[in-house]
């Protein structure tokens, strides 16, 4: 792979995009590395945990690369969300792995697409976030007036995406957008400490949790009757006695994540 670098170290794997040069925005080689990495490390057992980062200190992804559509027709403007909406967006979104984005400096465009549809987001303190498509005379393409409304709110939304602005961390905390913010020299690490936690869970039970939750989301979905589907699941796998076998003997559990 050119465009992204993956490490794997205790059950959590770390996939940097690594474009500094062009601030890391997304083309589409990008995109379809950033696919093929993605699914070879839901494939992979022994990963429990992704974090997806920028290389540099500059930025997370300061967009999507213009020069690859600025002559496009509509049908290849529309072809183009399409595909990467189903090649990375929802792909990243729907992930039985759970995907924590650490976000370092600018994300923007495509680059706060990616964060948002990953399962959570971690920023440093000098992140800076926004939707600026609309001074290019398009609107966001991939799930962005979607998944932004649903994390902050429509009038919040609204006045983003509209405004075409960038909200700086702090900003972005109080709006719900991301859970933590951290400086740029922590980032990392304070992102691999929340994955250690998730690591020592059944990795079976919360990709069942990440189904049931983008349930809710979902358009002509009953999330409650997922979520019970989903539960009942759960009492036929080997994590769940081994999780209730441990909690009564008092001891620590050891997945086998099956």
């Amino acid at each position: 792979m050119e465009n992204i670098l993956i490490e794997k170290q205790d059950n959590i794997a770390v996939v940097t995009i690594n474009r500094p040069s062009k601030l890391n925005a997304l083309n589409k080689a990008t995109i379809q590395e950033l696919h093929d990495g993605f699914k070879q490390l839901n494939e992979d057992v022994n990963v429990k945990a992704i974090i997806v980062t920028g290389s540099g200190e500059k930025a997370f992804v300061a967009g999507a690369d213009i020069s690859e559509f600025a002559h496009f027709s509509v049908e290849e403007g529309g072809n183009l969300a399409a595909k990467g909406q189903e090649l990375l967006f929802d792909f990243v979104q729907n992930l039985s792995t759970p995907v924590i984005a650490a976000v370092n400096g600018f994300a923007l465009g495509g680059g706060l697409e990616l964060a948002m549809s990953c399962h959570f987001r971690v920023a440093s303190d000098n992140a800076k976030m926004g939707l600026p498509e609309v001074t290019l005379g398009v609107i966001p393409g991939y799930g962005g007036t979607q998944r932004l409304a649903q994390l902050v709110g429509k009038g919040r939304a609204m006045e983003m995406v509209m405004t075409a602005g960038m909200i700086d961390a702090q900003t972005a905390l109080n709006y719900g957008l991301v859970n933590h913010v951290v400086s740029q020299e922590e980032l990392l690490d304070f992102t691999k400490g929340i994955a250690t936690k998730i690591t020592r869970n059944s990795s079976v039970a919360i990709g069942k949790a990440i189904e049931a939750i983008n349930a809710n989301y979902e358009d002509g979905t009953n999330g409650y009757a997922i979520e019970i589907e989903n539960f009942g699941y759960c009492f036929g796998t080997e994590d769940f006695k081994e999780g209730t076998t441990a909690f009564l003997e008092k001891r620590k559990a050891n997945f086998p994540g099956k």
